[in-house]
């Protein structure tokens, strides 16, 4: 078995998840049983229709809150029909608001809003049960209620302090006690003291033996327990972003990412470094001979793949351009906006699609809309880009900073040309300069030259670029992220680490 470890996941899911995401695919080719456990608690909507959306089978996941109940992860189902036939007086008029249907019981001073799932027009995600203004209680439901969570009244609103997590049979698994930043969990006779102790309850019982595989995505309440109960398993580590901090590294001392400083720190209980570029491998590797005398195993496997290579079944619309990303402040999208309406004054027919959701929409709408640029820059939301990237002629980049770039790799498999920052560790595998596009230079704290250069370099791009040779070294460059190539890989590794 190859367990997975995760924290959490959502619709605008970052390139762990997806990288993820490929990983399973690539597992279920090798016909290898693999596991992806996700810690952190998901409330906004039920975590299988996260999982589901971006490629994982519902046997594949594990949820720490419903690993101790004999739920399995399962899409809502549960009904507006069955909630009403929970009402004790019967069944009061509706109001119905979008995905919202209030049901007011006024002889109660209660009324119960009901939300369905985003994809169905009787099926529930959860309740919310209210009286005289005060939030009482929700519930949670797959094919019958998972867990719920009781509130009191503080300062106007409604605190949590109590979630209940039931079996299917209606009886209480276990019970969590908070206070909003620290959980004390009840199970039986039992208290576990705090939610990194139920992570730890949860790798135990998973009893890792001799063949199993166990791989961090994201270590973060989670690496403690893994290392101390691995057992008989082999323990690797995906490195998904840059691992130190340049600024703050001189000859003496390196200054680790947070997120990977315990795993290197015990870097002799992990069997396998995995990076995702030989870029990144290289300059590890020298990293732990320089600062700590010690040279782990490290190797390069892409965190994506392609399973092939995606042509165009038109001409690519002209002056095209298209990125994609979560909507994040570190992806640096309004650098984009900025230079595309730059670059518009001197390519009168250029746009730019920017693909994907997060919580920098908002603001890159407003910012769009002062640009008087909404009939040339769209913001497209998340779908499936793998027939999208055929129709455009260039992909921009303003990211300064990608472990690898899914879509960056999705985009030269697709053959556009490649505009992107002359950064670590993503551009520099994907982009070759005047190759198949154009790096640009890139220093920190210096936005008004790099709108600069990037809008330069779409002028150059449209204006003096060979277009169809760059999309021609494009597809050259995909051909090495071909999931035959990657399967292979892994392949080899599992067969190393599990002996056979």
């Amino acid at each position: 078995m190859v367990y997975n470890l995760n924290r959490g996941i959502g619709w605008a899911s970052s390139g762990v998840e997806y990288a993820q995401a490929y990983r399973a695919g690539i597992l279920r080719k090798l016909g290898v049983e693999s596991r992806f456990v996700f810690t952190d608690m998901i409330l906004t909507e039920n975590i299988e229709c996260l999982t589901k959306n971006i490629g994982f089978s519902d046997d594949e996941i594990i949820w720490l809150y419903t690993f101790f109940t004999d739920f399995s992860i399962a899409p809502c189902t549960y009904t507006l029909e069955q909630l009403e036939e929970t009402f004790a007086n019967g069944v009061p008029e509706k109001e119905v608001s979008g995905r919202a249907i209030c049901y007011r019981f006024p002889e109660e001073n209660l009324y119960v809003m009901a939300y369905l799932t985003k994809d169905s027009q009787t099926c529930i995600q959860h309740t919310e049960y209210i009286s005289r203004g005060n939030l009482l209680r929700k519930d949670y439901y797959f094919d019958r209620k998972v867990f719920s969570e009781y509130f009191a009244p503080k300062d106007g609103r409604g605190k949590l302090y109590m979630r209940r997590f039931f079996n299917r049979d209606g009886s209480e698994a276990y019970t969590e006690m908070t206070s909003g930043k620290e959980s004390v969990f009840r199970m039986g006779s039992d208290i576990i003291g705090s939610k990194e102790q139920l992570i730890s309850r949860m790798i135990q019982a998973f009893d890792f033996k001799k063949g199993d595989v166990v791989i961090m995505d994201r270590s973060t309440e989670i690496a403690h327990s893994v290392f101390r109960h691995k057992g008989g398993a082999k323990l690797a580590v995906v490195i998904h972003a840059e691992h130190f901090n340049a600024a703050m590294t001189d000859d003496d001392n390196i200054l680790w990412n947070n997120y990977y400083e315990y795993e290197f720190t015990n870097a002799d209980d992990i069997d396998v470094f995995i990076s995702s570029t030989d870029i990144q491998a290289d300059i590890l590797r020298r990293h732990f001979l320089k600062y700590y005398g010690k040279s782990p195993r490290i190797v390069t496997i892409p965190v994506g793949s392609l399973d092939s290579l995606t042509y165009p079944r038109e001409e690519r619309k002209p002056f095209s351009m298209i990125t994609a990303s979560r909507l994040a402040s570190e992806k640096h999208l309004e650098w984009l906006v900025c230079a595309a309406c730059a670059a518009k004054k001197k390519i009168p027919e250029l746009t730019l699609d920017i693909y994907g959701k997060g919580s920098g929409e908002e603001g890159l709408a407003e910012l769009i809309a002062k640009k008087k640029a909404s009939d040339y820059i769209r913001l497209c939301g998340h779908v499936d880009l793998t027939d999208v990237y055929p129709h455009y002629a260039v992909y921009a980049s303003a990211s300064t900073s990608e472990g690898f770039g899914l879509s960056l790799m999705e985009a030269v498999g697709a053959g556009c040309a490649m505009i992107g920052f002359d950064v670590n560790y993503g551009n520099v595998t994907f982009i070759g300069h005047r190759v198949n596009g154009y790096r640009i230079p890139y220093r920190e704290n210096a936005a008004k030259e790099a709108v600069k250069g990037l809008a330069n370099a779409m002028v150059r791009m449209f204006r003096k670029a060979d277009i169809t040779q760059f999309s021609e070294a494009s597809y050259k460059t995909a051909s090495r992220f071909l999931t035959d190539e990657v399967r292979d890989a892994w392949k080899t590794l599992l067969e190393e680490l599990v002996g056979k």
